[in-house]
């Protein structure tokens, strides 16, 4: 066997080996790119989570100290909470817009096109310059929506100034860029068999029961898909709340990588900071797991579930 398997390595002709090498030669800009920009920041912020590093000054190996000052963090629990808080209204809620959007724009109508592209129009618009925008809309004393709310006599309405309405002003940003999923679960929904829908109706089935026997199950797979995309993007949502809020007011929007970032760049603590994203990669992987894993029970491919 082994000489059998020392056969077949010695055996490539030079026109093998030549062609591998032009290979990896093709290849390599991304190798290198793989290494430099993924590998090994990866495996940095692992060795950089066990040390003490502030950046002028080389890292000083600590063990698992960062990990223990983090669970008796106050700040880390708050925003932690105000992330956990976020992703169970926030990934929930924008799927049920997405996936009513998307029924709703499936059905014949006039210039249905020119609905699908204007609710998709905010996926293409930059963070930063959907964020300034709404930041003006939010604005107690200039902004449109206390105005609206002026002209019929309500309001002002505070808004992200104040800390119980800051984070469902958040969400309610987070809602309005729902375009993505929306695609896909157009996509999905007429991916449905048109038969399916014709043997329903044989059987007497109204416009509810088709929705909820024929249609909803088939487009499980894309609800799961949606799901575990909302996951990872929710739980690192930064840019919107960092030019909106910055954290505040009172930690209401001290979401994990603010506080993150806020440890990183305005602290300097990067061991620390690498800590916290350690963890909170572990938690993005065990809430996907977990989606995975329960997705047996209620995900049906092609009719069958698995």
């Amino acid at each position: 066997m082994a000489a059998t398997v020392q056969k077949k390595w010695t055996g490539w002709s030079p026109a093998r080996r030549k062609n591998l090498v032009k290979g990896l030669l093709f290849i390599s800009p991304w190798l290198i790119g793989l290494l430099v920009f993924t590998i090994y920041p990866i495996g940095a912020s692992l060795y950089y989570s066990f040390t003490q590093y502030d950046v002028v000054r080389a890292p000083i190996f600590t063990g698992i100290e960062n990990y223990v000052d983090i669970l008796h963090d106050d700040i880390f629990a708050k925003s932690l909470y105000n992330t956990i808080y976020f992703v169970l209204l926030g990934i929930p809620g924008q799927l049920a817009i997405a996936f009513g959007l998307a029924v709703l724009l499936n059905q014949k109508m006039r210039f249905r096109s020119l609905f699908r592209a204007l609710f998709y129009i905010p996926v293409l618009v930059p963070v930063v310059a959907s964020a300034y925008i709404w930041n003006w809309l939010f604005n107690v004393r200039v902004g449109l929506f206390n105005y609206l709310l002026g002209l019929i006599g309500l309001g002002p309405f505070p808004w992200v100034a104040d800390p119980v309405w800051a984070k469902p002003s958040l969400l309610l940003v987070h809602f309005w860029v729902c375009g993505g999923a929306m695609v896909i679960f157009l996509a999905a929904l007429q991916d449905v068999p048109s038969s399916l829908y014709d043997a329903s109706k044989i059987d007497g089935a109204n416009a509810w029961n088709r929705f909820w026997y024929v249609t909803l199950p088939l487009c499980t797979p894309a609800i799961l898909f949606n799901a575990i995309m909302g996951v990872i993007e929710t739980f690192q949502i930064f840019s919107l709340v960092w030019i909106l809020t910055r954290g505040g007011p009172n930690s209401a929007t001290e979401f994990y990588v603010v506080y993150l970032y806020r440890n990183a760049f305005a602290y300097f603590k990067m061991g620390y900071a690498s800590a916290l994203a350690w963890i909170l990669s572990l938690i993005i992987l065990g809430c996907v797991v977990l989606l995975y894993r329960t997705s047996a029970r209620w995900v049906f491919y092609g009719g069958e579930q698995y």
